[in-house]
């Protein structure tokens, strides 16, 4: 594909400058130290042309290098991303919550020329230090220190960061270094906007690559059409930046329609109550916003009766989405209620999409279809949908019946803005998604299709967990598990959460030195471990010490019967399993620590 002459940024910042320059493109709401900031669409492309120009002209950074991004909910990640789009620059914002190692893996697969970051970012009831951790992890990513460059933010609120010398630049310094001019470097439209790791990774990294033009072109329509967001309009995404939603509806989207995007520190309870949520939509008068089940299911929790959402009153907004799992009925139909029955859309799509696969398009008809609870919609324009088999795990390509399980296939080609490759592995991009079902894109998710054509997800057909919304990978807790050095082998899977949807639950087998240890020691290392190799974000409290899994003959786990078992499903044992009786064995193992209404076994 050919270059076209502006770039996503000149599409985010430059066009609007002339005519909507001093109308607010970014609010910045932070619970954590209880400022708001407005910046203009004039103000920011100041900061974004003074970075770019700082990259550009103190560090070298080129058209295609990579620029690494680890920052907590600042308008700083922002005007980063941006920056290095405007010089054709790749970033990789990685989300604040993961621990040095998980950066560590990043740092070494991206092989970034510079490292943005910041001193501090806030929880409720503590602080993160973030330039700690990006010290441990570039160690040991194994980088040399004298082939990447950090860039530290240092946050008024915090102590400011010991900087190593000859490798780590304060940030106030070198903006103030250079002038605030830097033109968009042209790129191709196929150009790599940013990487972006999905949680499914098991051993390899695996980060998806934008493709800068169709992106741009798909956002700005969804925006418009799906949404129905007009310029001057306040939106707000309550995904982190670190998430595909934050790329695509924190940053990207909103400022392509010139619309006011809402960057928020905080969470839904806690900072102070359940009423925060509605608060941010009342302040800046959002007009629309996106959140994940999980945030509702929380603030139902706390607030079932919506007392404190009761607080404010937010006549002027229109519609809530929400995405990143399934919204299970009930949940719905209480945020329905809530909102007075203004439309709550639960819609459908995934990393790799970077826009929606299913939805219902607000800007597209007047009195739209929801289509019944628990559905995400139809397909969007340029998604020929097909759920294959009644089987998950079949590979015919044969369309299931209406309100049958399938799988869930799309048809080629892709839409504009879809992923274009695997960082660094082609070779596992083609056979990751297309070899299953030649012709076709395999989601390796599953659900059904009503009568109606809506779509309802139901589950990942491979062994990812999404917990409150963060797709994680149960053979990275796992690894994390087993370098606890209590366990000889373990197997994670998804308990089901009425909150966040799953929690890892881990099936773990004690070395044999370990098998007399106290239970409390064995508890206090596993969730330890864990924490440290994967973060806060995995959530890990709850498993079980058993004697062994079941495997097959060929020595793999049957995960998807502990899930079974453990949730209350039956299910039927395979005829591969070396021994069956193991499952009896599982039985009473749970059974002596309280888990009672255990799923039902049957013979294959």
């Amino acid at each position: 594909m050919r270059e076209h002459n502006f770039g996503s940024v000149s599409n985010c910042l430059d066009r609007h400058i002339a005519k909507h320059g001093n109308q607010t493109a970014i609010i910045h709401d932070s619970a954590m130290t209880g400022k708001v900031a407005h910046i203009t669409y004039k103000e920011l492309l100041k900061q974004v042309k003074t970075l770019a120009n700082v990259l550009s002209k103190k560090y070298n950074v080129k058209k295609g290098d990579v620029v690494l991004i680890y920052m907590p909910m600042i308008p700083e990640a922002a005007i980063a991303m941006l920056a290095c789009a405007r010089i054709g620059a790749i970033h990789n914002l990685v989300f604040g919550g993961f621990s040095a190692n998980e950066l560590a893996v990043r740092i070494k697969h991206s092989e970034p020329k510079v490292l943005i970051s910041t001193n501090v970012g806030f929880e409720p009831q503590r602080t993160i230090n973030y330039k700690t951790i990006v010290n441990e992890a570039i160690k040991k990513s194994g980088i040399n220190n004298d082939s990447l460059k950090c860039i530290i933010f240092n946050r008024p609120e915090g102590k400011p960061a010991d900087l190593v010398s000859e490798r780590d630049r304060d940030w106030n310094d070198v903006m103030s270094s250079v002038r605030d001019s830097h033109d968009c470097e042209p790129v191709e439209a196929d150009h790599p906007l940013y990487l972006l790791y999905t949680s499914g990774t098991t051993g390899t990294p695996k980060a998806i690559v934008r493709p800068t033009g169709g992106y741009a072109v798909s956002l700005q329509w969804t925006m418009k059409y799906l949404y129905n967001i007009h310029p001057g309009e306040v939106w707000w995404s309550a995904a982190d930046l670190g998430w595909v939603v934050g790329h695509s509806y924190g940053c990207y989207g909103p400022l392509l329609n010139g619309s006011a995007t809402v960057i928020y520190e905080g969470k839904p309870i806690g900072t102070p109550d359940a009423s925060e949520f509605f608060r941010i939509i009342h302040d800046h008068k959002a007009v629309s916003s996106f959140w994940s089940p999980t945030a509702l299911r929380i603030i139902r929790q706390h607030d079932p009766d919506n007392k404190h959402a009761t607080k404010y009153k937010s006549n002027h907004f229109r519609a809530l989405f929400l995405a990143g799992e399934h919204c299970d009925r009930d949940t719905l139909l209480w945020a329905r209620e809530i909102f007075a029955e203004k439309p709550v859309i639960d819609h459908y799509w995934q990393t790799e999409t970077g826009t929606p696969i299913t939805a219902v398009c607000l800007g597209l008809e007047k009195r739209p279809n929801l289509g019944p609870p628990g559905c995400a919609g139809r397909p969007c324009p340029g998604y020929n949908l097909h759920l294959f088999s009644s089987d998950p795990n079949s590979s015919e390509e044969e369309d299931s019946s209406s309100d049958e399980l399938g799988r869930i296939v799309v048809k080629l080609p892709l839409p504009p803005g879809c992923f274009s490759t695997l960082w660094k592995n082609d070779q596992l991009f083609h056979e990751l998604y297309f070899t299953r079902y030649p012709g076709y894109y395999d989601t390796m998710d599953v659900g059904i299709r009503t009568e109606d054509g809506f779509i309802e997800t139901s589950s990942r057909a491979d062994d990812v967990l999404n917990v409150a919304g963060h797709r994680l990978s149960s053979g990275h807790i796992e690894q994390a598990i087993v370098e606890s050095g209590k366990v000889s082998e373990c197997a994670v899977i998804g308990l089901k959460d009425d909150v966040k949807g799953q929690q890892p639950f881990a099936f773990v087998v004690l070395n044999k030195h370990e098998e007399n240890t106290a239970a409390a020691e064995i508890e206090k290392a596993i969730i330890a471990t864990v924490r440290q190799e994967i973060g806060p974000v995995a959530a890990f409290k709850k498993f079980v010490c058993v004697k062994r899994l079941p495997k097959t003959r060929s020595g793999k786990i049957a995960r998807n019967t502990l899930t079974a078992l453990l949730n209350g499903k039956a299910f039927r044992i395979p005829s591969t399993i070396e021994d069956p009786t193991v499952y009896d064995d599982l039985r009473k193992e749970l059974t002596q620590v309280g888990y009672k209404n255990l799923g039902e076994s049957s013979q294959m």
